[in-house]
C-alpha cells in the first residue's frame, strides 16, 4: 500500500500519521518527490482502513499495490533511484560504462585492460575473481589473489570495481569492493541476497538464466528488505531455444523496468551474445532501448583468455564502441561521465 501525501501539510501532521501507520506494526519508507512525498507501507496492510486514511487533511490518495515487490516498485517510489558509486551516478539522465576482463589472471593483465579502458571511457572496473563455472575442472578465478589484484588496479587507476560474489561467508572480503555483483546462477540465492542487502553497499543483480522480469524484481526485494537500496539491475540475456548465439539478449525488459521499476538498469552485451562481433551492435540496441548503462567485458588478449575470450572485445573495439554511444546518448536523452 502507498499513501500520497499532499506538498502542502505541516510535517507535526506527517510524523503523527507515520507513527500511528508503525502503531499498526508496519513499516514506513519515504520517498520525497517534486510534488508530493510517498509513504510505502510494507507488512500486513489488511488491517488499514482505506478510507480513513484518505479523509485526512494531509492525504492526496492512497492506492494498494497489487504486485508481490513492494519496495522495488515505481508506485512505491516514483522518481528514479540515482545510485552513486566514486562519484558515478546510476540512474535517471546517467549513462555509465563498466568494463574489464571477465577474470582476473594476473596484475599485469587486468592493470593494463584498466588503464585502457578508463581512458576509452569506462568508469567503472568489472573482473572476475570467484567464477561459476559449469564444469568444476574450468578455471575458477583467482579467488581472495583476484581481489586483491582488482584492488591494485583500482589504486593505480582510481576506477571503483565490481566484482562477483557466490558465498555469504565471502562478504568481509568484499569490504573494499565498491559494487557487489550477484550473478545469474545466484540470482535466487535468497540466504546470500539476505546477507548482501545487510551490507548496504551497491549491488549489480544480473537477470537469472532463464526467470522473469517479476521474479527478478523479486529478487532485488531480498535485497531491500534487508536495507540494501542502491541495487543496479543487469539484463544479460535469457536461455532460449535459439542455439546461435550463448543467450538471447531481451531488450523489451528495459522500457518494462522503467515502467515497473525505478531501480537503475544497464545491459551485459557480452554475456547476451558470446559472441564479440555482437558486441557493439548489442551495445548500442540497449542504448536506443533505453538503458542506464552497459557492462563490456574487454581483455588485452582475448584469444588466450583463461575465460570467456570469444565473447571479449580488444580495447581498441571499446574505444569505437563507446565513440558511437557517445553519438547516440543525446537522442535518448542522457548524458556520460567525461
Amino acid at each position: 500500500m502507498i499513501i500520497i501525501v499532499k506538498k502542502e501539510r505541516e510535517e507535526k501532521q506527517l510524523n503523527n500519521l507515520i507513527k500511528w501507520i508503525k502503531g499498526q506494526g508496519l513499516e514506513v519508507d519515504i520517498s520525497n518527490g517534486h510534488h508530493s512525498t510517498v509513504l510505502g507501507l510494507v507488512g500486513d496492510t489488511s488491517k488499514i482502513d482505506i478510507d480513513l486514511v484518505r479523509s485526512l487533511d494531509i492525504v492526496e490518495n492512497v492506492k494498494r499495490i497489487q504486485e508481490p515487490f513492494k519496495c522495488a516498485n515505481r508506485k512505491f517510489h516514483p522518481d528514479d533511484t540515482i545510485v552513486e558509486v566514486g562519484g558515478h551516478k546510476f540512474g535517471g539522465d546517467n549513462f555509465q560504462i563498466i568494463a574489464g576482463p571477465c577474470s582476473v589472471e594476473n596484475e599485469k593483465q587486468i592493470v593494463e585492460v584498466a588503464k585502457a579502458v578508463k581512458k576509452a571511457g569506462a568508469t567503472i572496473l568489472r573482473g572476475g575473481a570467484y567464477k561459476p563455472r559449469t564444469s568444476p575442472y574450468a578455471f575458477q578465478g583467482l579467488r581472495e589473489a583476484g581481489l586483491d589484484l582488482l584492488l591494485r588496479a583500482k589504486q593505480e587507476t582510481g576506477m571503483p570495481i565490481v566484482t562477483e560474489i557466490m558465498s555469504a561467508s565471502h562478504i568481509d572480503l568484499f569490504k573494499d569492493v565498491d559494487i557487489i555483483q550477484i550473478g545469474a546462477r545466484d540470482m535466487q540465492n535468497f540466504e546470500l541476497l539476505k546477507e548482501v542487502g545487510k551490507t548496504k553497499k551497491p549491488v549489480l543483480l544480473k537477470r537469472g538464466l532463464a526467470n522473469t522480469i517479476q521474479e527478478w524484481l523479486m529478487s532485488a526485494e531480498y535485497i531491500m528488505s534487508e536495507g540494501g537500496k542502491d541495487i543496479i539491475l543487469c539484463e544479460r540475456g535469457i536461455r532460449t531455444f535459439e542455439p546461435y548465439t550463448r543467450n538471447t539478449l531481451d531488450l523489451s525488459a528495459i522500457p518494462l523496468l522503467k515502467e515497473l521499476t525505478h531501480l537503475p538498469v544497464v545491459v551485459d552485451p557480452s554475456h547476451a551474445s558470446g559472441l564479440s562481433r555482437l558486441v557493439k551492435p548489442l551495445s548500442l540496441a540497449s542504448v536506443g532501448a533505453g538503458a542506464h548503462g552497459l557492462m563490456i567485458e574487454v581483455h588485452n588478449d582475448p584469444k588466450n583468455a583463461l575465460c570467456d575470450g570469444a565473447q571479449s572485445i580488444v580495447p581498441e573495439q571499446f574505444e569505437d564502441i563507446v565513440k558511437s554511444i557517445d553519438v547516440m546518448l543525446p537522442i535518448v536523452n542522457k548524458k556520460r561521465d567525461l
